[in-house]
């Protein structure tokens, strides 16, 4: 804004002059420890030091800046005391016209500036008039401002007059002033030897300063005019130098400082004299007359007249070295340096700083001047760093209540960063200007700063938090707490700060969480890292972190919506937390642990088991009581964990469970036998010996290889056989409890289900993941087998002594069914009282079953001890219908339609054993051609069992003829087979 100080022109303000306004202290105090960067003097002289020299440069400047003598009227009441030779001085301001500077910068007036009076300008009491009071003018101001009391005023200005009159035609460029004053001011104008002094000594460290530390030209530390300035002063700040205008000692120093000061770098003299442009001699000066645009009774607020000083500033810009762009980084300083001094609560100062900088910019973007850079570099890194100090830990600084400030501070630090790296870093000039986007950058870098420091700030409280509440109940974890506290810092983020930032960051929010979301995220990595087990502090810890990541995620969705990638780039930032990977594998391995358990458990008990039925009035076995209970608290266990994903799990739950009780089901069938275990195996077909029908009567019956006589009642009651009669149906029961006991189950876990905070309808559209799949199945495919097992126990083995070894053997009319029928019917009551009646009658009619097929073997495959005549079928047909009646129990017993079901094949067969012989060696060579083909017709082909007895069946109808007591029945088999009588 630098054309707001060119072409400025005298305004006046309501300001009254008085005619002897009190003196101000000559110096102030620091408002602030804020470095100056500006430069460090290396002459011991303190800012009262410098701000009385300023005002001497600007009191010389500007009275000579018509070109007219410098004169002076001391002061008195008379209006008529202000010399019209120094109009620029001793302009009145009293103009009531805004300020051109303080409208283009916003700046606020002084307090009460509309009718506040200068110090010491009065007013009228009670009826009489108020006294007329002149204006005040620029030169009075200016002495007000800087706190320069009334005598060193007077002083200056005589001091002044006698050089103008001495050296009339000369510009003020061309005298050293300091040299000059201490030529024309004496004791006497001072109130005392002390005054003098000190003012004597003052001046001399200004000229140390301006000509020998702060030179314009820089000086070889050999000069001898330099030494020996340094001498002089060095010695008169001991001993008070004479300075009278003949005094040799006087004439020594001005001849010494007049070549100083009017040296160049290429050893001829400068027309002007160079004493006080030096750096940062003049940067440090010039400041100090900046300063008094600020209203002495306000320090917040510029004064209404800094249009008209501001112009008198300028005036000693030749003295001091300066230009519009030294003007400009010096003014933004003093603005900056002005608001931070004063608690940083006129905002206005801040902005009018901001606005400054562009001024700045601009003038870095126009001069490669390195002294230039290297003051401005320094100005800037200053208030950066400031403005970065509150930044990068903003939340420290900031809230609600201050935001405005913040943006103020950001825009201060975001336009000072740019400057620094697009006008003034190499490295930026080197790469493409695209490549860099300087206040994204700074943004970037200050949002994930201060969320890094307020993380963990929130991290130690919240570990403070829990510490305090360890010995409460349902104290919360410490991860829990803090991704409570990271989700409203995010909140209080997304709401507060990120409006504010997004004006330099498109994507700020995004950012912010993104920080969050990685910081947590560290945390949350170290804590699951260390988890071993499912416990409630894990589950509340992940939940929260799931939570906390859907709520960050949806912020930067929100804060990305209209960004080219739709917030890919974010998101990235963000890998998921996956707790819910790591929620699901605990549960997983909290499942695995129950299973290992519950099997070995299965074993266990299961080697324990001795299949008792007298354990319980059921008739099942107490292990299946313990497996279901177990499998219930497993479950129960299961949904009392406090996830949210019992719907997800369940199936894997469900389906190690289901696998178990498969496990124990098949344990509790195993080694029990099948149908084929206890079926004996079938005899060598032999046919029978003609008149010797009655073979081996009176002799010891030959026992069938595979017959075990035992005697039921042993096989049944012994208490160290687990695979008796009884033991069977104990495990037939307990796999009949298992199974119904599995629909009850499976309604509980949907009644668990509905009852889980995370079940939705969908959970219970289907059964999957909720049935017991493999289980029922196996209870089913158990209980058949055991059944079979005990029936085909019973007939072919613990009966195998009436039946196998006993019926039919030798003549079937001494030799029939009764005593097996007597034998089975035992085992049938026993079994009626041991077995569950949901599978009673499928017991009962696989024995019956079986008691056919036995029936149909002592026929068909009964060795060569059974022989049948015509006449022995109607035995066999009585003693079939026998044991039909067994089962039927006249109606008590198995239904009608299931013996004659499961009759069918024995009364198939029977009605052979009532055919002739011819008429079935006649059949059995029809069958056996059409079996065979004409290869049948040479000769035929013996047939092979195929396992089902048939009256059609080749194998059958030999079997009868092998059994049929005739001779043509034994001719046919000799002829044909060459079969042999006996084995």
């Amino acid at each position: 804004m630098a054309h707001l100080f060119r072409d400025l022109s005298l305004g006046h303000s309501k300001r009254e002059a008085t005619p002897s306004p009190p003196p101000i202290m000559p110096s102030k105090a620091p408002l602030t420890d804020l470095p100056s960067p500006l430069g460090q003097l290396a002459a011991q002289l303190t800012d009262s030091d410098l701000r009385l020299t300023a005002y001497e440069i600007f009191v010389a400047a500007c009275r000579t800046s018509s070109g007219k003598p410098l004169t002076y009227v001391p002061n008195s009441d008379s209006p008529a005391h202000h010399s019209p030779g120094s109009p620029g001085l001793q302009r009145s301001l009293t103009s009531t016209a805004a300020s051109k500077v303080k409208k283009a910068f916003g700046l606020k007036s002084p307090s009460g500036s509309g009718s506040k009076k200068s110090p010491g300008s009065g007013s009228g009491s009670g009826s009489g008039q108020v006294k007329p009071r002149r204006p005040m003018t620029v030169g009075e101001l200016m002495r007000t401002q800087m706190g320069v009391s009334d005598a060193t005023d007077s002083r200056v200005r005589r001091a002044l007059l006698r050089i103008a009159a001495g050296q009339v035609g000369r510009r003020i460029e061309s005298v050293v002033v300091p040299l000059e004053l201490l030529q024309q001011l004496k004791l006497s104008d001072f109130t005392d030897q002390q005054e003098y002094d000190a003012w004597q000594k003052r001046t001399l460290k200004v000229l140390e300063a301006g000509l020998l530390f702060h030179p314009h030209t820089p000086l070889d530390k050999s000069y001898s005019t330099a030494q020996r300035l340094r001498q002089i002063i060095h010695g008169a700040l001991d001993t008070r130098i004479e300075t009278g205008k003949n005094n040799e000692s006087m004439q020594v120093l001005r001849s010494t400082v007049m070549a100083l000061a009017s040296r160049s770098t290429d050893g001829s003299l400068y027309d002007t004299c160079h004493w006080a442009d030096g750096f940062p001699l003049n940067l440090r000066l010039y400041e100090m007359l900046l300063e008094a645009c600020f209203d002495a009774n306000d320090e917040t607020s510029i004064i209404d007249e800094v249009d008209e000083l501001m112009e008198h500033i300028k005036k000693t810009w030749g003295i001091l070295g300066m230009n519009q762009m030294l003007h400009n980084i010096c003014f933004t300083w003093v603005l900056f340096h002005r608001f931070v001094a004063t608690s940083q609560v006129e905002m206005d100062l801040l902005y009018a700083a901001d606005s400054q900088l562009a001024e700045v910019a601009k003038d870095a973007k126009t001069t490669k001047d390195a002294e230039h850079s290297k003051i401005l570099s320094s100005t800037l890194s200053s208030i950066l760093g400031w403005a970065e100090k509150r930044l990068l830990a903003y939340h420290d600084t900031f809230d609600a209540g201050n935001i405005d400030t913040m943006q103020g501070i950001v825009s201060l630090g975001v336009s000072a960063a740019k400057i620094l790296v697009e006008d003034i870093s190499n490295e930026y000039r080197r790469r493409r200007k695209g490549e860099v986007d300087v206040a994204r950058n700074r943004i970037d870098t200050y949002i994930r700063s201060s969320l890094r420091t307020a993380f963990a700030q929130r991290m130690e409280m919240a570990d403070s938090s829990r510490r305090a509440s360890k010995n409460q109940p349902n104290s919360l974890p410490v991860l829990a707490i803090l991704a409570k506290d990271v989700g409203d810092l995010a909140i209080n983020e997304k709401e507060v700060f990120s409006p504010i930032l997004k004006r330099w960051h498109p994507f700020a929010a995004g950012v912010a969480v993104a920080t969050l979301h990685s910081c947590y995220g560290n945390e949350l990595k170290q804590f699951i890292s260390g988890m071993m087990e499912l416990t409630p502090d894990a589950v509340q810890v992940l939940r929260a972190a799931d939570k906390l990541e859907k709520d960050l995620v949806q912020i930067a969705v929100e804060d990305s919506v209209d960004s080219d990638d739709g917030g890919k780039a974010i998101i990235r930032e963000m890998p998921p937390y996956e707790a819910e990977a790591a929620v699901a594998n605990l549960v997983k391995g909290w499942i695995k642990n129950s299973l290992d358990r519950l099997k070995e458990w299965v074993d266990r008990n299961l080697q324990q088991e001795v299949w008792n039925p007298l354990g319980n009035q059921e008739g099942y076995a107490p292990s299946a009581v313990e497996v279901l209970r177990i499998l219930d608290e497993t479950l129960d266990a299961f949904f009392q964990l406090p996830i949210p994903m019992h719907p997800a799990l369940l199936p894997d739950l469900m389906a190690g469970l289901d696998r178990c009780l498969q496990y124990y089901i098949t344990k509790a069938k195993s080694g029990c036998g099948s149908r084929n275990t206890f079926i004996p195996t079938t005899p060598a077909l032999t046919r029978c010996t003609i008149g010797s029908k009655f073979q081996g009567f009176g002799k010891k019956k030959e026992k069938s290889p595979n017959s075990q006589k035992r005697n039921p009642q042993v096989a049944t009651m012994n208490g160290d056989n687990t695979f008796g009669i009884l033991q069977l149906c104990v495990r037939i029961n307990t796999l009949q409890r298992v199974w119904s006991e599995l629909d009850v189950m499976e309604k509980r876990i949907i009644t668990r289900l509905r009852n889980s905070e995370s079940a939705h309808a969908e959970d219970f559209s289907n059964g999957l993941g909720r049935k017991f799949e493999l289980s029922p199945a196996a209870c089913i495919e158990g209980i058949q087998q055991l059944c079979e097992a005990v029936a085909y126990r019973i007939i072919f083995h613990d009966l195998s002594h009436v039946l196998w070894d006993g019926l039919y053997v030798g003549e079937p009319s001494s030799s029939r069914i009764d005593p097996f029928i007597q034998e089975l019917e035992k085992n049938l009551l026993i079994i009626s009282d041991t077995v569950h009646e949901r599978v009673r009658t499928r017991l009962i009619t696989d024995i019956m079953r079986a008691s056919f097929d036995g029936f149909l073997l002592v026929l068909l495959a009964g060795g060569p001890s059974r022989a049948f005549s015509r006449q022995d079928s109607q035995i066999i047909e009585d003693d079939f219908k026998s044991l039909k009646d067994l089962f039927w129990v006249d109606g008590d017993g198995l239904p009608s339609e299931l013996i004659d079901k499961f009759s069918t094949t024995v009364r198939g067969v029977l009605p052979l054993f009532r055919t002739d012989t011819e008429s079935l060696i006649e059949r059995f060579r029809c069958v056996t051609l059409e079996t065979y083909g004409s290869s049948a017709r040479s000769k035929l082909p013996l047939p092979p069992s195929s396992g089902q007895w048939n009256p059609t069946d080749p194998n059958t109808l030999l079997r009868v003829l092998c059994y049929r007591n005739d001779e043509a029945a034994s001719k046919f088999l000799k002829k044909t087979y060459n079969m042999p009588k006996k084995l």
